[in-house]
């Protein structure tokens, strides 16, 4: 992907990481060779002891990232918020730290964005390390009837039917251009700095996903538009991070449920939200037993094999005492 070769660096790069693992070294190497980029601010909400020192070194990123520490972990959108705070240039990529930004990306989200009027908001299409386009790259409007269609997967009974749509459009045909879109991913989020803190920042009643969904849809509430660019390809490698995955899940259905009665409590009877509500923790609820149930399963394999390696042993050895 070519880039101009001369560009003033305008974009302040804003990344949160928490116990990401050897990716970040990746990805900050990635956002390092951006031209566009006059600094990264790495937000360490908790990494183990030298992980981010080590991930700077390896990169040669000093002279480019300051790091934000000693806050512990705030979340996602109170991160995102505290280095906007610290930044000094005209733009912020909000930037996954388990995501690789391909050589001049940031450069063409810029040309891009050139023609578009203000206020803007642009993301990218993120693939995993197949090459194939990624679920969150570009959606449309979460609701409660989108998000049942999704999860009920009714979606298939009618692919064509407005009451049917999908909120996930990744399995649709990529366009070939920059196209407006209602929502884009968090992990990769290009704006105009005071475009992002006009609009408040990203919620911090959020610690954890669907701050991004909610960004998306005040921005546009507000008169901004939301971009998807198939132009730049950025890979995202999923599940980086050793944060604890029950975890998450609660965190992200406390999102969900908070997002809806936040901007759908008058388009939905309450007794309806509610009932949302249950289902969700209930397939939350299921989710929890599984994994416990696999959990349980696997520490009894280890202790069956680790018995019956014992008893060989003990036999092995009773074998070789009755030949003395």
């Amino acid at each position: 992907m070519d880039q101009p070769q001369s560009m003033t660096p305008t974009v302040t790069a804003i990344v949160v990481s928490y116990f990401t693992g050897p990716v970040l070294t990746r990805s900050l190497q990635s956002l390092c060779t951006q031209r566009p980029i006059a600094e990264i601010i790495l937000v360490d909400n908790g990494n183990f002891p030298g992980d981010v020192e080590m991930a700077i070194e390896e990169s040669n990123s000093a002279e480019r990232v300051r790091v934000i520490s000693g806050h512990g972990n705030i979340g996602f959108a109170a991160g995102c918020n505290l280095g906007a705070r610290m930044a000094q240039t005209d733009h912020l990529l909000i930037f996954n730290p388990d995501a690789i930004m391909p050589e001049g990306g940031v450069a063409r989200m810029l040309a891009d964005a050139a023609a578009l009027e203000h206020p803007w908001l642009m993301g990218a299409k993120l693939v995993g390390p197949d090459g194939i386009e990624q679920q969150g790259s570009r959606r449309r409007v979460l609701t409660p009837g989108s998000a049942f269609v999704e999860a009920t997967k009714l979606y298939r009974l009618a692919p064509q039917h407005p009451y049917f749509q999908r909120f996930n459009l990744h399995t649709s045909d990529c366009p070939d251009d920059v196209i407006d879109v209602p929502t884009i991913s968090g992990a990769v989020m290009l704006l105009p700095h005071t475009d992002y803190m006009a609009n408040g920042g990203m919620d911090e009643h959020y610690f954890m996903h669907v701050e991004d969904v909610d960004f998306c849809l005040r921005f546009a509430d507000a008169g901004g538009d939301v971009y998807f660019n198939p132009h730049v390809p950025v890979v995202h490698f999923k599940s980086s991070s050793r944060a604890n995955p029950v975890k998450i899940e609660a965190r992200k259905t406390a999102g969900i449920i908070r997002y809806f009665h936040k901007h759908f409590e008058k388009a939905y009877p309450r007794p309806f939200l509610w009932l949302v509500d249950g289902a969700l923790w209930l397939s939350f609820g299921m989710l929890f037993i599984k994994r416990a149930i696999l959990k349980a399963l696997r520490l009894v394999g280890f202790r069956m094999r680790n018995g019956e390696r014992g008893l060989r042993r003990a036999r092995a050895l009773s074998k070789r005492q009755s030949k003395r």
